[in-house]
């Protein structure tokens, strides 16, 4: 198995960086034989005098990055993007391996390098995803810093941001001049949805390879070959996911994953008046609360463990003064991580909610597309008998405007109810 088996549906990408990779191979292989000249030379007698290495050709300065006009180049900064769930990271981690990678083919899969960065071990692979709400300055400062090392046994030194978008304005501008003028064998992999996600002046340093919504029955396969799961459940999954590898990989594995879905779907059908509206809405967030916080308790628990054992705390009940500082911190960021989570699962609510107007507008207009909720196409053909197009459209707005809002840290619960009373069926 190779390095891009699990990048599905997106042929077009992968040829790009494995032609990239080829072309890095090259650039490293001429670099390693110019270095390798001077020594030689002495030892037999044959130095021109100079002790220096000759020019690398295409190695002015960043990763070999001569002529990004052509399609195989390698290039010192990448621009990763594509719509939710396409498979950014998976793509950016697959073409950090083949950079790495030591096979016959970049990309072999089967390497020690692929099998480190694949695993996420590689010591000249940095990856930052983070699960708050923003990245830090301190970890961007952190990230120059690592950028600026050579490589400790790979040919490449490559830092891999899962979420570029989660940067602030002025914590981007802190990165523009690494990014710009990177040490000769660093490479920068920056994963946003959009490309308009980051400044021009970073977006005109990268080069840009952009990811599509991959067919559902790539989804499908892959589910069924990477997580065992039956055929004809990965099929519906895929489908009611909209190809969203993560969604459909939730709803493929979790058995109480479908009940949730139709009672979230239908529950704007049923609403009768404001006050059901917000009893509706609070049911959401409390459910998002608890699915938040059932992924991250044992987590929680283990670092906590982790870090008074490390502090020589174990076993203790009471925290020095002195050693509060760092207990703190620790909680502090586990609090943002639990908000990132629960803003996460409530943005997949409003995936599923978009998915069921879509679906109801579609049936309005008589469009023959292939429906997302095949299992609730009784109350799909009810909502759009019952109301007209002007309305769908006006409830698939507003779950539009309730994601901004949940993005910029409104407060969930405000966010929701204003959505919920916009949902329901109006007399």
């Amino acid at each position: 198995m190779g390095v891009w088996d699990d990048v599905v549906g997106q042929e077009a990408v992968v040829g790009v960086f494995e032609a990239a990779a080829r072309s890095a191979r090259t650039v490293a292989e001429t670099r390693e034989s110019a270095a390798e000249a001077p020594r030689t030379s002495s030892r037999t007698g044959r130095g021109t005098g100079s002790g220096t290495a000759p020019e690398v050709p295409g190695d002015a300065g960043a990763a070999g990055a001569a002529d990004t006009t052509d399609g195989s180049a390698m290039t010192h900064a990448w621009l990763v993007t594509g719509p939710p769930g396409s498979g950014r990271s998976n793509a950016a981690r697959a073409f950090a391996a083949a950079l790495q990678c030591t096979g016959p083919t970049p990309g072999c899969g089967q390497c020690k390098p692929c099998r480190d960065v694949m695993s996420g071990v590689h010591p000249d692979v940095v990856r930052l995803a983070t699960e708050k709400l923003l990245i830090t300055m301190e970890e961007v400062k952190g990230l120059i810093g690592e950028a600026q090392r050579r490589p400790w046994t790979g040919r490449w030194r490559v830092i891999l941001v899962e979420d570029a978008d989660r940067m602030a304005e002025r914590t981007t501008n802190v990165l523009l001049k690494s990014i710009e003028e990177p040490p000769p064998q660093t490479v920068w992999l920056l994963c946003t949805p959009s490309a308009d996600d980051v400044l021009p002046t970073i977006r005109s340093r990268c080069r840009l390879v952009t990811l599509r919504i991959p067919p559902a029955d790539a989804v499908a396969e892959l589910l069924v070959r990477r997580d065992g799961a039956d055929p004809d459940l990965a099929a519906r999954a895929a489908r009611a996911s909209q190809s969203h590898i993560g969604l459909a990989r939730h709803l493929a594995t979790d058995p109480d994953a479908w009940e949730r879905r139709r009672r979230l779907l239908l529950a704007p059908v049923s609403l009768r008046s404001v006050g059901d509206a917000v009893l509706a809405a609070a049911d959401l967030v409390e459910a998002a609360e608890a699915e938040a916080k059932d992924a991250t308790t044992e987590r929680d628990a283990r670092e906590k463990a982790a870090l008074l054992r490390a502090l020589g705390l174990e076993g203790e009940s009471k925290v020095p003064p002195a050693l509060r500082a760092q207990v703190r911190q620790l909680e502090e960021d586990q609090k943002r991580r639990a908000r990132r989570a629960r803003t996460d699962v409530l943005d997949r609510a409003m995936i599923d909610l978009l998915s069921f107007y879509r679906d109801v507008l579609a049936a309005q207009m008589g469009s023959d597309v292939e429906r997302v909720n095949i299992d609730l196409s009784e109350a799909l053909d009810q909502v759009a008998a019952a109301t007209g197009p002007e309305q769908s459209l006006a409830r698939i707005a507003a779950i539009e405007e309730c994601r901004t809002r949940l993005r910029s840290n409104a407060a969930p619960l405000l966010a929701i109810e204003s959505l919920m009373v916009q949902l329901r069926p109006q007399a």
